[in-house]
């Protein structure tokens, strides 16, 4: 399969490494961003840009024909203005805000503990994400995903980064140098308390996610995620 990398960080980089052990090729890296890529021969592009790139990103490669996948996060202000001008395309496109196949089975146990929750009083939910300090958003993508999943079965309505009110989650991002991503869900009442946690030991099972992604939604056309990835549901 090739492959067209938009970002080649430290991200695009251990996407490269993966994608080459299991015998793709990268046909186009994208370090910087440009208003002009050369999709010719790209069988799928795999987005791990920044925020103000990813939408021309994506775009760009619809607009080629390629399927897309995006891990970026920062830019979900204009995800439906995305899904709208994929689907004007007849294209492919997936957003993860996690690709890491662990992430994903712990989104799911995240929203049957909310469920398990929503139905007992006395607790308050709050949720910490600990990323690398070069991470440029904040709170992370996994943790708004985590927030929405525990407000669709809760009373809450909202998340914050300030001190929470009532129907607030408050969600604690910290920036530690190369903590590749942890985040723990903890429900507080005054007799005890309930957490799961997630820890990334590397960027590779990020990496590794993205890579089997791609392969899954190569010759695909439609609007995917991870669940679909994974048969999830």
């Amino acid at each position: 399969m090739n492959i067209a990398l938009l970002g080649y960080g430290r991200m695009g980089k251990s996407i490269e490494a993966i994608a080459l052990e299991r015998n793709h090729t990268i046909v186009l890296k994208v370090s910087k961003p440009s208003e002009n890529f050369n999709f010719y021969n790209a069988d799928v592009a795999i987005d791990f840009s920044i925020p103000s790139a990813a939408v021309n990103n994506i775009k760009m490669a619809l607009d080629a024909n390629v399927p897309v996948i995006s891990g970026t996060t920062g830019w979900l202000e204009h995800y439906q203005e995305v899904m709208e001008y994929c689907q004007s395309k007849n294209g492919t496109f997936l957003y993860a805000s996690n690709f890491s196949l662990g992430v994903n089975i712990f989104f799911e146990v995240n929203k049957r503990l909310s469920k398990l929750m929503a139905t007992v009083e006395g607790y308050k939910t709050e949720i910490e994400e600990i990323h690398h300090t070069k991470k440029l958003d904040a709170p992370s993508g996994t943790a708004i995903t985590l927030a929405e999943q525990i407000i669709e079965n809760t009373h809450y309505d909202k998340w914050t980064l300030e001190k929470p009110t009532s129907n607030e989650i408050a969600i604690k991002a910290k920036r530690i140098p190369e903590v590749p991503g942890t985040h723990e869900i903890t429900y507080n009442s005054e007799i005890d308390s309930i957490s799961i946690k997630h820890t990334a030991h590397s960027r590779q099972g990020f990496a590794l996610g993205a890579v089997i992604a791609a392969e899954w939604i190569k010759d695909k056309k439609g609007i995917f995620t991870m669940r679909d990835v994974l048969n999830i549901g």
